[in-house]
Formats: C-alpha cells, structure tokens, sequence
C-alpha cells in the first residue's frame, strides 16, 4: 500500500511526465526563433509554431509533426507531444513562410475539454482530427496572403498530410517522410491493434494529377518499412527510398535540395 509520501513524489513524477515534453518543444521552437500561435479548428485548439509569418507569398508551406508518444508501455500518454522535434528542425531549414500545424490535444493542450486519449491513440487519424485540423488551415488562410499551400509531413504527420490535402482545395503539393500512407498495413506489420477509429488514406480519393506528390522513405526505417509506404500510394505515384536513412535519420541532408527543388516549380 502506497503512503502519502509515497503518492505525493509519484504524482509530481507524473505531473513533471506531463508537462516536460510539450515544454520541451516550445522552448525548441523558441530558440530557433519561431513564433507560437494558438487557433481555434473544429471543436479543438491548435498550437501553430511559425516562420515568417506573414511574409509575403502565394504558397504556404504547413509542417505536420509525426505520432510523437501516444502510449507508454502500452498505456496512453498523457503528453503525446513529439520528444525528437524533427520536423521543427526541417521547418528551420524552410525560408519560409511556414508553418507547424499542430493536432488537438498537443503540445499543451491535452487538458482541453474535448480531448481524451483515444485522440492520440486509436483514433489519431479520425475525422474529428482532421476535420478540425482543416479547420485551424482554413483560419490560418483566412488571415494571410497565402493561395496555396504544401503540405509536409513525417511519420503519422504524413498520413495527416495525405488526408487534409485530399480535402483542402488549395493544396499544390505534398511530401512525406517515412510515413505510414496504408495504416491497415502498418499495424499488420507492426502486429499492433487495429486504428480502428482512424481514416485511412488508401482508402481515401486519389489526389488529383496536378498535385506535386514527393515521397520519401528510409531504407533502414523498421518503424515504417517502405512497403508499407508503397501500398498506400496510387498507381503511377512514385516513392524515393533512401537506402541508408531510417525513421528519423537523416532527413535533415536531403531537406535543402528538396525545398530547392519545389522552389524552382513556384513552390
């Protein structure tokens, strides 16, 4: 039986678990000289972490992070927010303007009404989820000059990508990391649960032929094994496979020859 000590140090180990990575990540942010913004979406909150915010341009570039931590040994976090803070460091390297748009329940925001963990979990590509995340687009538009965007997205950040663009009309282009386009088949070859509560975007509409599609996997990557990438993308669509990069390594190398190259289509 736990005693009052006992209880009380556990609860501020816990209190500290909670808060430490969503903390962790806006100092991140800060330090490299981005601007936090929160947005209303669809029934959520989103945090947004920018660069060059209201510079002039025509196209946005919108950054989803990946999954980060929705469990802990097999219980949901309670903190989901990223602990590697990848895509913070490739949006760093955009010239910009760009911009990280956040899920609900993120970086701060678990203690939200609406949220619970079944949005960090099973339900993490839901229509709530997206819905709302295209919401929080739709007021970030609103606001600025921008026409179009391109999406960016690692990881679970990546199959969030697939699914907005499919419903935003302004998208030109999307490019993922490592990201786990059929989640059927991810969690068959994970042998994990069933996202029984998720979109999945193979089973989504086709992007339409004049979206700029660039897919990149890892050819170490166990977390997302390129097959898997593969089974989520239409026919005709092309997947790069860096042999020598995994899950996280090294996507900072190929980050400037790839905005580069979007930079040279007006993008």
């Amino acid at each position: 039986m736990w005693g009052a000590r006992t209880f009380m140090v556990l609860s501020l180990v816990l209190l500290v678990g909670c808060t430490a990575p969503a903390e962790r990540f806006a100092d991140t942010a800060a330090a490299m000289g981005m601007e936090r913004q929160v947005v209303a979406g669809v029934g959520f909150r989103h945090v947004l972490f920018w660069k060059g915010r209201g510079r002039p341009a025509r196209v946005l570039h919108v950054y989803i992070d990946g999954d980060g931590t929705p469990d802990i040994g097999g219980y949901p976090a309670a903190d989901p927010t990223s602990r590697n803070p990848l895509m913070l460091r490739l949006l760093d390297l955009d010239p910009g303007p760009a911009v990280l748009l956040g899920r609900p329940c993120y970086y701060g925001m678990t203690a939200d009404a609406a949220c619970r963990p079944a949005l960090w979990t099973g339900e993490r590509y839901s229509e709530v989820v997206v819905a709302s995340m295209a919401g929080a687009l739709r007021t970030i538009l609103a606001e600025g000059p921008y026409r179009r965007v391109a999406w960016f997205g690692h990881s679970g950040g990546g199959t969030l990508a697939m699914l907005l663009a499919v419903r935003v009309p302004e998208t030109a282009a999307v490019i993922t990391v490592a990201a786990n386009l059929d989640v059927d088949a991810w969690t068959v070859a994970r042998g994990a649960r069933p996202l029984s509560g998720s979109l999945n975007p193979a089973r989504q509409p086709a992007l339409p032929g004049t979206v700029v599609q660039r897919h990149y996997v890892g050819g170490r990557d166990e977390i997302v094994p390129p097959e898997v990438t593969r089974k989520g993308l239409a026919p005709g669509v092309p997947l790069t496979v860096i042999a020598d990069y995994d899950h996280r390594c090294c996507w900072e190398t190929l980050w400037p020859s790839l905005l580069t190259d979007l930079a040279e289509q007006g993008l």
